[in-house]
């Protein structure tokens, strides 16, 4: 990993920094002006900077708007105290990744670190994926739809509605449409409606003003600002709260809003493009979301089919994603056996096109040979289950280990015996259903994913990207998992 540049000529606040980032085991290089900082990226570039604003041999904001001309996708934090505000706003609209103000939280702080680092490295193999692999790849003829829709769309400023299961390429359609688009030079800007807290959502989307709640020292930018001129992508729109369905509305109806806090309208020129995994039109009839926002949504809809629904794009998909994993982790690129991506398209995939990224990417790092045999594919494609076939019907995996009232039902052979943690919770349930209160699916199901998240976490040490690849889900997933069960502290 590339290291973390700290800029700042006061020597304690260096060497906080220092520390707080090294127990996060990240690479640290400090330096105590900005002349000095300008000169180091002839060696390379940082994963993130930290700057100041006010320092001797240049000022931070010179620094910020050289880095952001040379270095447009580095994440750069800028340090202000408040009497640096107005210049702090202006560096704001130049590109700064967010404002740390002096005096800080360390442990703020190195949250906002990770939030850049996280976004650098997303830039970075998204970058990567560009210049190597094609943005999308099909040949099934629903996926050849989706793509002449982009075709037909490429001169288009109108609002897309992406539908499609979790997991199947929402977010890389949004973004082939804004590239493809009249707003290709201007900003993508993505943001996960249902993995931000209602709290802050509002403040994530419309921005605030300094002051506008507890908290707020500075002035932000909200979704739609730093989307101005290019694309806004909404994904998961379905979990929107109904509240700020209004104000969504308002927007797209008039193309104002205003930021919390705020009295001065705000014009919005962003095109929008929304997804969800959810049928709207029956959200729409339970009251969960607004009819007139789902028409002013729905003007374009796009359908992404599940991978089982194209099992012709698992190899060419299998190859291009092993090709990626190798070049990400520096190996040569592993290959399957004939054998074995027969094997892979049989499978359901439940989890679509991410599971299958996932699976090549632990094949990469597992496979013992250089040739991937069908022994060597992950558990879950080798389980003798029904759910193993890809069909419509047969979505979801279900557990090998059979009831044990199989034999009694007159099925034959006795059952395989199940694993310890199977009888625990056969009889945890039994005892849960035998009880007056009900909602045992719930509870069991909090518990489990409770308890999966928690290990991951705890394995990875707190690490939620990595703990979301070791599991088999989505990093927006995990998070939202997080805020629901409780476990932010061990996040």
């Amino acid at each position: 990993m590339k290291p973390i540049w700290i800029v700042d000529d006061d020597q304690s606040i260096r060497f906080v920094l220092e520390k707080a980032l090294g127990r996060e085991q990240w690479p640290v290089r400090s330096f105590s002006n900005a002349r000095d900082a300008w000169a180091a990226l002839d060696d390379g570039p940082p994963q993130v900077m930290i700057s100041d604003i006010r320092m001797p041999g240049g000022s931070g904001i010179d620094l910020l708007t050289r880095v952001k001309e040379r270095l447009p996708g580095l994440p750069v934090i800028v340090m202000t105290a408040f009497s640096d505000l107005d210049s702090a706003v202006s560096a704001f609209q130049g590109g700064a990744f967010e404002y740390l103000p002096k005096p800080f939280d360390v442990q703020n702080a190195v949250e906002l670190v990770r939030r850049a680092v996280q976004e650098s490295q997303r830039e970075a193999v998204a970058d990567e994926g560009d210049a190597a692999f094609p943005e999308m790849l099909g040949q099934a003829p629903a996926m050849q739809d989706v793509f002449r829709a982009i075709g037909r769309l490429s001169q288009s400023h109108v609002t897309v509605l992406i539908t499609g299961e979790s997991g199947s390429g929402k977010e890389l359609v949004a973004r082939a449409l804004h590239k493809h688009s009249p707003r290709a030079s201007g900003p993508f800007v993505a943001i996960n409606t249902a993995a931000i807290p209602k709290d802050l959502l509002e403040s994530e989307l419309f921005g605030h003003e300094r002051g506008a709640f507890t908290g707020a020292q500075a002035m932000r930018r909200g979704r739609f600002e730093q989307a101005e001129g290019g694309t806004l992508f909404l994904d998961e729109i379905g979990d929107m709260p109904f509240d700020l369905q209004t104000r969504l509305l308002r927007v797209l109806s008039d193309g104002q809003f205003y930021r919390v806090g705020g009295h001065q309208p705000l014009r919005s020129q962003v095109r929008v493009i929304a997804a969800t995994h959810q049928h709207l039109e029956e959200r729409v009839r339970q009251g969960g979301f607004r009819e007139d926002l789902f028409h002013r949504l729905n003007v374009i809809r796009l359908r992404l089919p599940p991978l089982r629904e194209r099992q012709e794009d698992v190899p060419a998909l299998a190859r291009s994603f092993l090709q990626r994993s190798a070049r990400e982790l520096g190996v040569e690129a592993k290959r399957l056996s004939d054998e074995a991506m027969q094997r892979l398209q049989q499978f359901a995939f439940p989890g679509n096109v991410r599971q299958l990224e996932n699976m090549c990417h632990w094949l990469t790092v597992m496979a013992p040979a250089q040739v991937v045999e069908e022994k060597d594919l992950p558990p879950e494609v080798l389980a003798p289950t029904e759910a193993t076939v890809a069909t419509p019907a047969a979505p979801v995996a279900v557990p090998a280990a059979l009831p044990e009232r199989v034999e009694a039902q007159g099925q034959g052979a006795p059952a395989e015996p199940k694993a310890p943690w199977v009888a625990d919770l056969q009889r945890q349930a039994q005892q849960l259903l035998e009880q007056p209160e009900g909602q045992v699916w719930d509870r069991l199901s909090a518990e489990f994913e409770r308890t999966l998240i928690a290990a991951a976490l705890a394995v990875t040490r707190g690490r939620r990207i990595e703990a979301a690849q070791k599991l088999g889900i989505g990093r927006n997933t995990i998070t939202r998992k997080i805020q629901e069960l409780g476990l932010e502290n061990e996040g």
